[in-house]
């Protein structure tokens, strides 16, 4: 997946029916180009982090939940990674980060809260809905920058195979088996792609 203003021309990868951006045109496309890309990314690291976080702190406070409250701490402790990596390139490039930052803030936390209140399997759903999109989101990325930007490119294959890992986790633990599990990944999902795109323009 991957979010681009209307006016973009855009390519479709045959292989994956993927919407891969073209160039951009004009004087200072690229860097732009990289901003937005820069900016998107660490907003997604730093919704993950705050949703493994709140996941964390409700299994901690309930017992026999010891198992799940570590799983999300170790991959807490993996977007953590990714978010200091992307908060050292927006630095070193100054580009700013996205305006809606306090509310990705709130909406992670309350949407990390909320599904692992509903059990192991929901918060294993989340992760799984939350994962797929980001990897989605990688691969569009990955793709797009492989010729023009290799070093980048190749950072994002890390992180992008370390987002399959928590997704595959997610379905060996039963993400597939939450309640309404149907509708709660379409919503997961269709709330990430909003945020994808909003963070990439603002």
């Amino acid at each position: 997946m991957h979010a681009l203003p209307e006016s973009e021309p855009l390519a479709t990868d045959t292989a994956d029916n993927r919407r891969i951006p073209l160039a951009r045109p004009g004087r200072g496309a690229s860097r732009r180009r990289r901003a937005e890309i820069l900016r998107v990314d660490h907003a997604g690291e730093y919704a993950a982090v705050h949703i493994y976080r709140a996941q964390r702190a409700v299994f901690e406070g309930r017992a026999g939940h010891e198992a799940v409250a570590a799983d999300m701490g170790e991959m807490q402790a993996q977007e953590a990674v990714h978010l200091a990596r992307f908060d050292a390139l927006l630095n070193a490039e100054r580009v700013r980060p996205t305006v809606m930052t306090p509310v990705w803030r709130l909406a992670a936390l309350a949407l990390g809260t909320g599904t692992a209140l509903m059990g192991e399997k929901a918060a294993h759903a989340c992760t799984e809905a939350v994962e797929s999109v980001i990897e989605e989101h990688y691969a569009d990325q990955i793709a797009e920058l492989k010729d023009r930007d290799p070093a980048l490119a190749a950072e994002l294959s890390a992180f992008r195979d370390e987002e399959l890992a928590h997704h595959d986790h997610a379905v060996a633990h039963g993400s597939r088996e939450a309640p309404g599990y149907d509708l709660l990944s379409a919503v997961i999902k269709a709330g990430c792609r909003a945020a994808i795109k909003v963070s990439e323009r603002f």
